[in-house]
């Protein structure tokens, strides 16, 4: 039976304290009172800056025996890649994950490429280069492009092991389809909300600032019984973040799956 897990992009967010964590919670305090409530989260914060074995390890323990952790690619793999070092990150950022490899708590590696990530010669060469670099871990890849979705690619993934990413976003042109294809053991679904109106602006946080109804995520439990049909694992997060609204719908939907059977 395929294993679910469904948990937020991220958890050290200030304004949770109060809708999510207790008045009063230190910053410190986090990510315990966050692995109370879900069974895994997608770290951001490895994105911005390139993270270190030591404090992974220090999350691993601050989390508790349990919680599973997605690690988001730092930007020098996916958006800032200069070819005379992106192989060093590359290697730099496989050992800071040996903390959570070693406990057996690395739940994927996510590389996302952004939209300007083109379906071009070149970046076509760099993607197979740094999937090779990074063989061995848990890979999940979500592009922004449309241009990525084809055949090539998905064959290329199948034979590879590496997941693509399903995704909830507005639908406009030139983003990806809503499809889900499976590639790997590991699928790999995150949640953006459907702000179609800010998409393509420079506030990120009005971009992810959606709350899902209940209709809309109760539609998505057929897709995930799709996925599970095809996959042994498949981890979910919630990428709308604004006010606690990703708790509000990764506790709905857990509730949904739970009485879809889809989870215990």
């Amino acid at each position: 039976m395929c294993t679910i897990l469904v948990g937020t992009s991220g958890y050290g967010y200030v304004e949770w304290v109060g809708p999510v964590y207790p008045e009063g919670t230190r910053p410190d305090e986090f990510l315990s009172r966050y692995a109370s409530l879900f069974p895994t989260v997608e770290l951001n914060f490895s994105y911005y800056r390139m993270p270190t074995a030591g404090q992974l390890a220090k999350m691993r323990e601050q989390a508790g025996p349990a919680l599973v952790f997605s690690v988001k690619a730092n930007e020098a793999l996916t958006h800032k890649i200069e070819a005379a070092t992106w192989k060093d990150a590359a290697r730099n950022f496989m050992g800071a994950l040996e903390p959570l490899r070693k406990a057996e708590r690395l739940g994927a590696v996510l590389l996302q490429f952004p939209f300007s990530f083109h379906y071009e010669a070149e970046r076509r060469r760099y993607l197979d280069g740094v999937l090779a670099e990074l063989a061995g871990l848990p890979l999940a890849v979500e592009f922004r492009n449309h241009e990525w979705y084809n055949n090539r690619v998905v064959d290329a993934f199948r034979s590879r092991g590496v997941a693509l990413a399903s995704m909830d976003l507005p639908e406009l042109k030139g983003l990806p389809p809503v499809m889900d294809v499976v590639t790997a053991p590991l699928a790999y679904v995150r949640f953006h909300g459907r702000n179609g109106e800010t998409w393509w602006g420079s506030d990120s946080a009005a971009r992810y600032d959606y709350l899902y109804s209940d209709l809309e995520l109760e539609a998505w439990a057929d897709r995930v019984k799709g996925i599970a049909a095809r996959a042994d694992r498949i981890l979910v997060y919630f990428n709308n973040h604004r006010r606690g609204q990703a708790v509000a719908n990764a506790r709905t939907f857990t509730t949904i799956l739970r009485r879809s059977g889809l989870i215990a």
